[in-house]
């Protein structure tokens, strides 16, 4: 099959499929490797940006989704009359981020950070779909965990955690209060580790 006519019908999956299509759906169908798959997604992000379109192709996790650029949103908002643009307040991105650095967390566990009650903001994240529950924890009574979606990861820009920044290192001092030293941050850290203990 010649190469134009694969990046065609790529696509026209990913176009038709609505939602982020995992890289094993695409090698199966079309019978290609991984590596000539990921070859082919990044020719086609190139000539979508080269030829200014309005869509491009980004990688979440371990597949790929058709979106519109977010430099369009704006435009695209105003489409749709009873679909409003989530508007996080500092408590909702407090949270969010809690969650997104600490996968499978409990509400009591994120409680226990933040130090007030989250239920109205947890409820607002799930609402606006940027987390979801995760299953239930190993703790006494099984609580629901939560952790961040593939919109989440889709709205911030990142294809993964992994992209997250790192957290600065913290000790506590007499008053058990968190204290950020600097000092502490290890230059040999490997990238991309977090090193935060909560």
């Amino acid at each position: 099959m010649e190469i134009s006519e694969l990046k065609a019908i790529i696509e026209a999956m990913l176009f038709a499929a609505g939602r982020e299509v995992n890289k094993k759906e695409i090698i199966d169908i079309l019978e290609i490797s991984e590596d000539t798959l990921e070859k082919l997604i990044v020719n086609m992000q190139t000539e979508f940006k080269e030829q200014n379109r309005g869509v491009e192709i980004i990688k979440i996790n371990d597949g790929y989704q058709m979106c519109s650029r977010k430099e369009f949103c704006e435009y695209i908002y105003s489409l749709f009359d009873n679909r409003t643009k989530p508007n996080l307040s500092n408590q909702a991105l407090e949270t969010l981020s809690i969650i997104a650095y600490n996968p499978r967390i409990t509400r009591a566990e994120i409680e226990t950070i933040r130090g007030v009650n989250s239920d109205g903001t947890i409820y607002k994240l799930l609402e606006y779909g940027l987390i979801e529950e995760s299953g239930k924890s190993d703790a006494p009574g099984r609580p629901i965990t939560f952790s961040v979606t593939t919109y989440f990861l889709k709205t911030f820009g990142m294809s993964s955690l992994e992209e997250l920044p790192n957290l600065p290192k913290y000790k506590l001092d007499e008053n058990e209060q968190i204290v950020i030293d600097e000092v502490m941050c290890d230059t040999n850290d490997t990238e991309g580790e977090a090193n935060v203990e909560i």
